[in-house]
């Protein structure tokens, strides 16, 4: 099993839409798909709340793993509150027991998706020193570059503990392409972080939302104004599917 973390230790740039629209596209590619919300909001829960439920998110932080048998499609340990108690607990410990828990469910699964708080704490470094692959969607807005900065720098510190972890890029999200400060925004992070922007940016579109909100993925939008959004969304998980090797 290959698993991806999605974070950014800022909101609202497009996590969760990124990690279910993986989750479909993987799992219409046949493969065992994995899904971890390890966020207390629970919107990717929320989102994939029609298929396979194999239990409650915080019980992957257990003393053993959780038994259960992986199914082609996606399979969910959705969020709940008791996550929000692992802030307080031991990081080293935190980290080990999930890692452990991951290596046992390998067995299971071809793919883990990972969605995170935007927030740094227990829950984003044990997910980080767990996995193999590291995203970051990013807004293009001044808070966001902010919050990519301070994203970097955390991936470049947990490589201290999982020299493995591989840092797939920045994937601007929720571009509009009329807005001239979201443009100047894109070629700072052009100039800044050259050779990590994905070649596949996600527009700002309504579909993405409303898509989200049906359980489904944009592709089944019957809507005109779908389309650049499935062609974005499609060429993201072509490109990650083939940058991981799956």
């Amino acid at each position: 099993m290959k698993s991806l973390v999605i974070a950014n230790q800022k909101g609202g740039v497009g996590k969760t839409a990124l990690v279910a629209h993986l989750a479909f596209d993987f799992a219409e590619r046949g493969l065992r798909v994995l899904v971890v919300d390890l966020d207390t909001q629970g919107n990717a829960s929320f989102t994939l709340r029609s298929h396979v439920i194999l239990g409650e998110a915080s019980a992957l932080f257990g003393d053993k793993p959780p038994k259960v048998t992986g199914k082609p499609g996606i399979n969910l340990f959705r969020a709940d509150a008791p996550l929000a108690n692992l802030e307080s607990k031991n990081l080293q410990e935190s980290a080990s027991r999930l890692r452990n828990n991951f290596r046992a469910l390998g067995r299971e699964f071809d793919v883990c998706l990972i969605d995170t708080a935007p927030a740094l704490g227990v829950r984003l470094v044990a997910a980080l020193v767990s996995a193999d692959f590291v995203l970051s969607p990013i807004e293009l807005e001044a808070y966001s570059l902010q919050g990519i900065r301070m994203m970097v720098s955390t991936i470049q510190n947990v490589r201290k503990g999982n020299p493995a972890l591989k840092f797939l890029g920045i994937l601007p999200s929720k571009v509009d392409s009329r807005n001239p400060r979201h443009q100047a925004h894109l070629e700072e992070l052009k100039s800044t972080y050259k050779g990590l922007l994905l070649p596949t940016p996600i527009g700002l579109r309504s579909s993405v939302a409303d898509a989200l909100a049906l359980g489904e993925p944009v592709w089944t939008i019957r809507k005109t104004a779908a389309r650049k959004a499935i062609r974005e969304m499609r060429g993201v998980a072509a490109h990650l599917h083939d940058a991981m090797k799956l």
